[in-house]
C-alpha cells in the first residue's frame, strides 16, 4: 500500500496526453500496490502564485517571529511540501510547452524549493532534505525530443530531474508520449508509451 501523489499542470483537461499517461501510471501503481491511495493536485485548477515579495520574506523569517500577512503568504509551499513529505510516490504531469514545462508546474517547484526546508547548504555544499520517495515523470509531446535532431530541445525532463534532485530525490523515471502531433505516429503514441510503464 502506497501514499501516491498525482501533479496535473496540463489545462488541457480531458484532451491532455500528460494527464492520460499520468492516469495510466498511477493505475499501475495501484495494481501493483492494491489499497494504495491517491491524492491529486491539480495545478491548471488550483494555481500556486507566482513568487512575489511577501512569499520570498516569509520563507527566511523564522517561523516564531511569522506574521499573519506571513503565516498566510507561505501557506501554499507549505501545504505543498507537506503533500510531497507524505508520499511515497509522486506521478509528476509534464505537458511540453516551448520546448520546457508549463509554467503552474514551474510556480509549484518554486514553492517546494525552499533552504532549510527542503534542501540546504552546507560547509561541503548543498544537501537535499527530501528522501525515500519515488517519481515518475509523465512527459507528453507533439514532437520527438527522446533522441534525434530535436534531442537538444528537451529543457523539461532534464531539468525536472535535476531540481528533483537537489531537493534529495534521485529516484525519478521519466515516461514519454511523445510524437502526438506527427502523422504516422500520433495514432498509437499514448499505447506505445503506457506500454513502456514499468514499475
Amino acid at each position: 500500500m502506497k501514499k501516491i501523489l498525482h501533479i496535473i499542470s496540463s489545462p488541457r483537461g480531458g484532451e491532455s496526453y500528460s494527464i492520460k499517461l499520468g492516469n495510466a501510471i498511477v493505475d499501475k501503481i495501484k495494481s501493483v500496490y492494491p489499497g494504495s491511495t491517491v491524492k491529486e493536485n491539480n495545478l491548471a485548477k488550483n494555481q500556486f502564485p507566482h513568487l512575489d515579495e511577501a512569499q520570498i520574506a516569509s520563507f527566511f523569517t523564522p517561523e516564531e517571529f511569522r506574521t499573519p500577512e506571513n503565516l498566510e503568504a507561505v501557506r501554499n509551499s507549505d501545504k505543498a511540501i507537506n503533500e510531497i513529505m507524505e508520499a511515497d510516490i509522486l506521478v509528476i504531469g509534464a505537458p511540453f510547452y516551448n520546448f520546457s514545462i508549463h509554467s503552474t508546474l514551474k510556480a509549484w517547484i518554486d514553492h517546494i524549493a525552499r533552504a532549510g526546508v527542503t534542501f540546504r547548504f552546507t560547509e561541503k555544499g548543498y544537501e537535499g532534505l527530501v528522501h525515500g520517495k519515488k517519481v515518475y515523470i509523465a512527459v507528453a509531446s507533439g514532437g520527438i525530443y527522446s533522441d534525434g535532431a530535436m534531442q537538444s530541445y528537451d529543457f523539461s525532463a532534464p531539468y525536472l530531474k535535476a531540481i528533483l534532485g537537489f531537493l534529495g530525490i534521485t529516484d525519478v523515471n521519466v515516461i514519454r508520449v511523445e510524437g502526438t502531433a506527427i502523422p504516422g505516429i500520433q495514432d498509437s503514441a499514448l499505447h506505445k508509451a503506457i506500454s513502456s510503464i514499468k514499475l
